[in-house]
């Protein structure tokens, strides 16, 4: 088993109106409700959580990338990677976007993952993620209709660049380029690992298997409601001929541990809450642009989860709905680990995007949910397939010997001028 400590960054200062005084926390909220000097206290906390997941022994730290919202503060994942590159050493920098459609040209994203690949000494996994309507069409106004083409133009640009070895020239309809020549080449050869979230897409089903990239369903639903999903997925799986590795696939869970389970949801459901009824309040004609989506992915129901019906009526759940219907998985240590192993086995996954700070949850108790998962959870759910624990093709290889950063000590004279 994988596990990345996953931080949407949201913005954990709206106010307790929100619902009733806007329409939406995506593109159209106002940003005089952002606050910046608020802010660099927000990031700066956020990234010493994700630093601290590192700490605890957690195989990855993830980000990934959303425009003009308040639910994840991250237009720009590389710059948070970055960041992390140099104050971490082991995990993997799980960057679950970019949303590779946006670039122009897109062989930007071929030269910046690389940059963070060799800074971390390669530790780097790549998420293309087509991304959400709200960022691509109304934040960043791409036409529905070709954002899926673009994509597919883009990555085969990244990809090849991330390959070729001479300069070579590029025609594509979205992108022309005389001379694609990506310095600098990442040290996974011949390329880092791919991740590619998805919500049910036939064709991102299809894209993941032809490619060997892993299948990340980041769902706020939980895990029961995504069995049917994932069950589509494992059976393409079967029907494309390709192998059942679980390390093909990984699930998003939301989940809260503390000593009892009556202490979890003391400590944690007024984050919870504020996370269902505030930072996924969107509104519904911002989530499918018409042509957005395909038609053989409509006519398989699979529509996005930031719909009225399927996310609204969470925020009127009680906590004891919400766990037992799996949107969340809260509980004493062992309360949880019953849950993981439920979840693992049902949707057959070996990722694990560990969502373990919630909405607006304070610092402290972010720790002492990560710190419990780590120590008394994560080890009793490692060797939940052992039959492929050989399989590492869904993940990073690492340099043997990176360089470690060093800080020079300056003289006082030197420090003077």
């Amino acid at each position: 088993m994988k596990f990345t400590w996953f931080n949407l960054m949201p913005w954990p200062h709206l106010p307790v109106d929100f619902r009733e005084r806007h329409r939406s926390v995506w593109v159209d909220i106002p940003s005089s409700l952002y606050d910046p000097k608020l802010g660099h206290e927000v990031y700066n906390t956020y990234l010493d959580q994700l630093e601290y997941a590192e700490s605890l022994g957690f195989d990855g730290i993830g980000v990934n990338e959303h425009h003009a919202n308040a639910y994840g503060l991250m237009p720009s994942p590389n710059i948070m990677a970055a960041t992390l590159a140099r104050r971490t050493s082991k995990a993997a920098l799980v960057v679950l976007g970019n949303s590779i459609a946006l670039y122009n040209p897109p062989i930007r994203v071929a030269e910046e993952f690389a940059m963070l690949d060799v800074i971390s000494g390669g530790r780097l996994v790549a998420g293309f993620p087509v991304g959400t309507s709200m960022d691509t069409n109304y934040a960043y106004g791409q036409i529905p209709a070709l954002t899926r083409e673009k994509y597919n133009e883009a990555h085969e640009l990244i990809v090849r660049a991330w390959k070729e070895d001479e300069p070579f020239a590029f025609n594509g309809r979205f992108t022309q380029l005389r001379y694609a020549n990506c310095w600098p080449k990442p040290i996974q050869a011949p390329r880092p690992p791919v991740f590619i979230p998805g919500g049910g897409s036939i064709e991102t089903y299809d894209f993941c298997i032809d490619n060997d990239y892993s299948y990340s369903y980041l769902s706020f639903t939980g895990y029961k409601r995504a069995q049917l999903l994932m069950d589509g997925f494992w059976n393409r799986v079967d029907e494309m001929g390709a192998d059942k590795s679980p390390y093909r696939a990984g699930f998003a869970q939301t989940i809260c541990v503390a000593e009892t389970d009556k202490e979890a949801k003391e400590l944690y459901a007024e984050h919870v809450n504020y996370f269902f009824n505030r930072c996924l309040h969107v509104y519904p004609g911002y989530a499918d642009a018409p042509g957005y989506r395909t038609v053989k992915t409509i006519k398989r129901g699979a529509l996005s989860q930031f719909t009225r019906s399927s996310l609204g009526a969470l925020g009127k759940l009680t906590w004891e709905e919400l766990v037992a219907d799996g949107h969340i998985i809260a509980g004493s240590p062992e309360t949880v680990v019953r849950q993981m192993q439920e979840l693992i086995t049902g949707l057959k996954v070996g990722n694990i995007f560990c969502l373990l700070h919630i909405g607006n949850m304070t610092n402290e108790k972010t720790r002492l949910s990560t710190r419990l998962f780590a120590e008394e959870v994560m080890p009793k759910l490692r060797n939940m397939w052992p039959g492929w624990e050989d399989d590492e093709r869904f993940w990073i290889h690492p340099l043997e010997q990176p360089i470690a950063p060093t800080v020079p000590l300056a003289t006082r004279g030197e420090a003077a001028q």
